[in-house]
């Protein structure tokens, strides 16, 4: 009895002792309010510094964002884009200066957005002017394996966003398909599946591409195994089932990986949207020879092209069912690109939102589809043009920026990597918030006003409030 008597005093005096040291998040910090809104100049603009004061149980008519910093979730890993042929060529179109300008607008951490994460395609996809390879045809051992074709635009302005970001961007690759001789199709286009005879051709396929990239400078982070495979595009594609995937990476590209001594890469797996994302990270992670080799699994945000809407709880079930994997958005974009429609508001809205759905329900990063497009939201070889958030008109040489550009750097400007997502939920619908504790001890909360009316709240933190105006159609990162 007196042995369980001092346990339970112990526990209590450590618990009162907790509790009287708990941090105070709130103690001698202000809030620096960054706002970017419609029908305003405001772009990642300084808006506001406010301050707390005592707010104990809010009434239900006042509206408010609730954070929690005690309670941590995954890790932030970053945020960026994709460095494709198109975007490439469109870079080395514009002048000099422009170019500079675009470099600094993404790349710089002080007056950009500080992007961390660049991601590119190995042989074509629909973003390319032609369509290529890294081989001749039939080469099955792939001794006439070359980038000399990535020498002129892709490598040049990768270098170069490398060394705008400081020197260091975490690069993956994505297949679209395999040569078109190694597949039953006999094509790049409209899908057709990678023949069993060219299972170990393809994956070395891989690792002479990163050795190649790293040998011009450019080191590559990792790899994901397929874009899309179940989609059958008129464009470059391969199709790949759950098991088929499964198989090719723990039997073939995943090995072959470890004995070219690139087993330190990050493979990522699935690469595709979030209607079947469930099936198939199950399928690759409950099989312990796959799941060893890969660090992730990646989505899309494209299954609303089946008329619905996007499936966001998709993300939360494979998080709940396995917290240790690190899911990944590897590709979105708006689509169907109207030159007429470049300002329309509701583009940066569509990030935002998919953004701070997809941090809540487990997201690590966020890696936007093309970094930069011209004014015709190309070039694509097979006519697949989208937006950007940057659209480099060719004609005038100037820039022309979405709003897409600023709602992504609410969340890449002020996260930093490494940075612990916390809990945060608003009180009513038309605010949509995320927040993430930074490595530095900053809390950076971020809060969308998808509506069309202003809306004045609380931003409350155990029993400590600031009172925070939200423009109608807005965003704002609140840093304390």
């Amino acid at each position: 009895m007196k042995l369980i008597s001092i346990t339970a005093l112990l526990i209590f005096i450590a618990g009162t002792v907790f509790a009287q040291n708990k941090p105070h998040f709130t103690t001698g910090k202000k809030v620096i309010i960054y706002t970017t809104a419609d029908s305003t100049d405001y772009r990642l603009s300084a808006t506001d510094t406010l301050q707390f004061r005592n707010l104990g149980q809010p009434l239900e008519t006042q509206i408010c964002v609730f954070v929690d910093p005690g309670k941590t979730f995954q890790t932030y890993f970053g945020t960026g884009a994709a460095i494709t042929d198109a975007a490439a060529e469109t870079f080395y179109k514009l002048p000099g200066q422009t170019q500079q300008e675009l470099l600094r607008a993404y790349f710089d951490k002080k007056t950009g957005i500080g992007y961390t994460i660049a991601r590119t395609n190995i042989n074509s996809c629909d973003f390319s002017s032609d369509m290529y390879t890294y081989v001749r045809e039939g080469d099955k051992e792939l001794k006439t394996f070359s980038i000399e074709h990535d020498r002129k635009y892709k490598i040049p302005f990768i270098k170069e966003a490398m060394t705008a970001a400081g020197g260091k961007l975490n690069l993956f690759a994505s297949p679209w398909s395999p040569p078109g001789w190694m597949k039953d199709n006999n094509e790049m286009l409209h899908g057709g599946k990678l023949k069993p005879e060219f299972y170990s051709s393809w994956a070395k396929y891989y690792t002479k591409f990163i050795k190649a990239y790293q040998t011009a400078g450019v080191p590559v982070w990792g790899i994901s195994i397929q874009n899309e495979p179940m989609a059958t595009q008129r464009w470059e594609s391969c199709i790949y089932t759950a098991e088929e995937e499964r198989d090719f990476l723990k039997n073939h590209l995943g090995p072959i990986m470890e004995k070219e001594g690139l087993g330190d890469k990050k493979i990522i797996g699935w690469d595709h949207n979030r209607d079947l994302l469930y099936q198939r990270a199950s399928t690759l992670l409950n099989d312990r020879g796959a799941a060893k080799y890969l660090w992730g699994i990646g989505f899309h945000w494209y299954e609303p092209w089946s008329g619905g809407e996007p499936m966001y709880d998709n993300v939360k079930r494979v998080y709940e069912a396995y917290p240790a994997t690190n899911l990944f958005f590897t590709e979105g974009c708006k689509e169907a690109f109207n030159i007429q429609k470049i300002n329309n508001w509701q583009i940066g809205e569509k990030y935002a939102a998919n953004m701070i759905y997809d941090f809540n329900n487990g997201m690590v990063g966020f890696t936007d589809w093309n970094i930069l497009l011209d004014e015709t939201g190309g070039p694509n070889h097979v006519q697949n043009f989208c937006f950007a958030p940057v659209h480099g008109d060719t004609k005038t040489g100037k820039l022309i920026y979405t709003n897409a550009y600023y709602y992504i750097g609410h969340f890449s400007k002020f996260i930093q990597p490494g940075a612990k997502r916390i809990a945060a939920a608003a009180s009513r619908s038309q605010l949509l918030t995320t927040a993430f504790l930074n490595p530095d001890g900053k809390i950076v909360v971020i809060v969308m006003n998808q509506s069309g009316k202003p809306a004045d709240y609380f931003l409350w933190i155990s029993g400590k409030a600031a009172a925070v105006k939200a423009l109608p159609h807005s965003i704002a990162s609140l840093i304390l």
